[in-house]
């Protein structure tokens, strides 16, 4: 009998061939993290939640639909959490994918957890960082992560603590349970106190046309060869996404390069440096299209001055 994945992959075939969108991935390039080279165009599963993160996706179906197409299109850098959903991301990604093309490279963080009213907790003592590196693996079904996160709360400081966190993921790494250690919500002061300890796979800071504060630490990674993974590449999903996608400057180049308004965005952070993967994410195959062919938009010369010239440099 033909497995589920079996019966859609023709169905997602047809839908990838008819949207184009694999050349649109290949000319986006790679970039390695950690060992692993990856599609520099990702998939971040945050979304595939319910609202706010919490619950159930709203259409499972069309969920396990976009994860597919994803892969069909020639990604291979999925972005998630254990606490998305709680665990509801995770066992959706298995459902759609498992078992996983060898070439598929699932990256989690860790740190935070959610409670039964779906309130975010740390949950970021050098223990509880190794359970929910277990429980990832667990819920996905795999031996091990191409990466995990350490994804600090706001206002976290570089100290013994973070060595102490940064120790539990090293622990992990060297027992084969992660191939790379990563690094989120952070500032310079914890990448550099990081590297003096370990190599660093992975950066993954917010990071878009309206908030460029991680932009020194883009640069750090840039100059040793971390990636570096902006979330919210759009904004956040209400009251800074309209700041960047309703600004007239971004209506105007993509009508002259042919594109989106939310490709523009996008291609803005490919072009910024060969180390910037990203990892918009979608509920929805229409989306996911849009996003992915934001691969194949060039940013000139005059784009780069007109988006620097409407969306400052702000630094604090």
């Amino acid at each position: 009998m033909p497995s589920e994945n079996e019966n859609v992959v023709p169905l997602v075939s047809e839908f990838a061939a008819s949207a184009n969108v694999s050349s649109a991935v290949e000319s986006s390039g790679t970039f390695a993290l950690g060992r692993f080279q990856v599609s520099r165009i990702g998939y971040g599963a945050m979304q595939l939640a319910g609202d706010n993160v919490f619950g159930p996706p709203r259409d499972r179906d069309e969920a396990l639909r976009v994860l597919r197409a994803a892969i069909e299109s020639g990604i291979n850098h999925i972005d998630t959490a254990e606490f998305y959903g709680p665990r509801t991301v995770n066992e959706v990604i298995r459902e759609a994918l498992y078992p996983y093309p060898d070439n598929l490279e699932i990256v989690s963080k860790v740190a935070a957890r959610r409670d039964e009213m779906g309130a975010v907790l740390a949950y970021d003592e050098p223990d509880q960082l190794r359970a929910g590196i277990e429980e990832n693996l667990q819920t996905l079904s795999v031996d091990r992560l191409a990466a995990v996160n350490l994804r600090l709360m706001d206002g976290s400081r570089p100290g013994d603590r973070f060595d102490a966190q940064l120790a539990s993921l090293v622990k992990a790494r060297d027992e084969g349970l992660i191939d790379g250690i990563g690094l989120s919500n952070i500032s310079r002061e914890h990448l550099h106190r990081a590297l003096s300890q370990t190599q660093v796979a992975c950066v993954q800071n917010l990071f878009n046309l309206a908030d460029q504060r991680s932009l020194d630490i883009l640069h750090d990674c840039t100059s040793r060869g971390i990636a570096f993974v902006p979330f919210c590449p759009l904004g956040w999903p209400r009251g800074v996404q309209n700041e960047i996608l309703t600004r007239p400057v971004l209506a105007v180049l993509a009508a002259r390069l042919s594109a989106t308004p939310a490709q523009i965005a996008l291609a803005w952070l490919l072009d910024l440096a060969p180390n910037v993967l990203l990892i918009p994410g979608t509920r929805t195959r229409k989306h996911l299209v849009e996003n992915i062919r934001s691969g194949s938009v060039r940013i000139d010369d005059a784009a780069r001055a007109e988006l620097e010239r409407h969306f400052p440099i702000v630094t604090t």
